[in-house]
Formats: structure tokens, sequence, C-alpha cells
């Protein structure tokens, strides 16, 4: 079991219209937080598919693929590190997350984040300090940043929201569309669990919290409630 034999099934299973539609999507163009990346144009359920099958890569294997300069293989990857990680002990789930962290440059686009941190990053400092949570926090790197955030979707899957509100408060202020968008996201799933938490953080700070941090926030709620919200009126 190899990392080129993945090379080969994403190759086969690669459309030049979905790697052109990808890189449009991921943003790969100048100056966009995707830049330069490249795609082979493999969907989501077809990657799966390939790390459920090779799921017993040998770990220098996937660090081969991890390494890779294209997208899909950067994806099955870590998918792979996912099952890995899920079905390991706890010798085996310490390796998985210090690879994962010597390789966070390698997580470098938000699909990449989601489908891993809570996963890997969040499971494994389930019980330890939640140090390494906030130094990503305050990292210079966007994807470093989304990942402190997602990997606080594990605790909240749990019913613990304290680290994801920390983490909220400190991106208040982030100038990035895309670490808005993972707090928003963030704390509606903390209110689809506790809505009173949730709006207790909400009242406190959605007068300044950048606008598609609050609308993605606050976007089950009823419309008068969200209209309130939006105007400042709570």
């Amino acid at each position: 079991m190899k990392a080129q034999d993945i090379r080969k099934e994403l190759r086969k299973l690669g459309s030049k219209e979905r790697a052109e539609a990808s890189k449009r999507y991921f943003k790969t163009g100048p100056g966009e937080y995707g830049e330069g990346d490249v795609f082979v144009g493999v969907g989501a359920a077809e990657m799966r598919r390939l790390a459920k099958e090779f799921q017993d890569l040998p770990a220098r294997e996937v660090r081969s693929l991890l390494k890779s300069g294209i997208h899909e293989e950067r994806a099955v990857a870590l998918l792979i590190l996912v099952r890995q990680y899920q079905r390991g002990d706890w010798k085996e789930q310490e390796r998985i997350y210090k690879l994962y962290m010597d390789h966070l440059r390698c997580v470098n686009n938000w699909d990449l984040v989601d489908v891993s941190a809570p996963h890997v990053v969040g499971a494994f400092l389930q019980n330890k300090s939640k140090k390494p949570l906030y130094r990503l926090a305050r990292s210079k790197n966007l994807w470093e940043r989304r990942v402190s955030v997602l990997a606080t979707f594990y605790y909240i899957k749990g019913n613990a929201f304290s680290e994801s509100l920390k983490i909220a408060e400190m991106l208040l202020t982030d100038e990035e569309d895309l670490i808005h968008k993972a707090v928003g996201w963030m704390l509606r799933e903390v209110g689809k669990r506790d809505l009173v938490t949730e709006e207790r953080f909400l009242k406190k700070h959605h007068r300044h919290m950048p606008r598609t941090m609050l609308r993605y926030a606050i976007e089950r709620f009823p419309e008068p409630k969200r209209q309130r919200y939006l105007k400042g009126k709570v």
C-alpha cells in the first residue's frame, strides 16, 4: 500500500472541468487565500472512499501525501489521519497529533482544516492543556487560527462551550472573512445546544462583531430576533 497508488487513483478520478471549478471555488488566483493551489478535480465523496480504502496506509506514505502540492492528495492524507486517529490507541493518537502539528503548513485551505482539526487537534487536547489552541489563535497564519476555532467543535459536540467562547473572544477583531465565518459557525453550533449561552455572548459582543460573524451566529434565529441583533437593538 503506497501513496503512489492513491495518486494514480486520484488522477483516474480527476476531471479537468471540476479542477477548474475547484480552483475558482477555493480562491487560487493571485492574492487570494488559496493562491497557487493545484487541483486534479476529485469530489469529496470519492476522496472519503479512498481514505477508507487506504486507511492502513503507513505513516511515511501519509506524510508523502500530506506534503504534496496537489490539494486532493493532502485532503486524502488528512482523512486517513482522522480514521487512523479514531482507531488508534493513545500512543498512536499522540503520534498522529504530533505529525499534524508538525505539518500545519500543509493544512492550508478551509476544507482541509474543517475535515481534520476537530477530530485530531480537538480530540487530542480534550483532557489536556488548551495552550496549543490559544497559541494557534494568536498566529499570524490564517489557517492556524482557523484550526484553533474548528478544533473546539469537538468540545461543542460534547456540550462544553468555554474554549469556543474564549477563542471567539480572542478573534473578534480578526481581519479575515474566513475566521469571521468559522467563529460565527461555532457560535451557531453552541446555540443549537444552549441558546442561553450563545445569546449571553452575543449580547455582550454583537455590536462590535464583524458583520459576517454575527450573521453566521444568528442564522437560525427567528427573523424578528435576527433583525434586532443586526440593528443593535437587543
